[in-house]
């Protein structure tokens, strides 16, 4: 699918999926020692954005429910490191 006939579509995951594959192609016919390295680099964070939006990083453990909640409320998710 051409990407201009996805985003015309407006849905963002759908769009970030044929960017990954897109990018992917690229990856694979790259030639160019010095472009790789920022394909991959967009590739990596187009794969993190795939995943944040269909909650693969959320694997339904305590702790991911309790980190996920605070960071929903804006809360830190850092673990106090002062406990006396």
């Amino acid at each position: 699918m051409k990407m201009k006939s996805v985003t015309a579509r407006n849905d963002r995951l759908l769009q970030l999926k044929e960017l990954a594959k897109v990018l992917a192609g690229s990856i694979d016919s790259c030639n160019d020692p010095k472009a790789l390295p920022p394909l991959a680099k967009q590739y990596r964070e187009t794969i993190r954005e795939i995943e944040e939006i269909e909650g693969a990083n959320n694997h339904g453990d305590e702790v991911s429910d309790i980190l996920g909640e605070r960071a929903a409320d804006g809360k830190p998710g850092a673990v106090r490191k002062d406990r006396a």
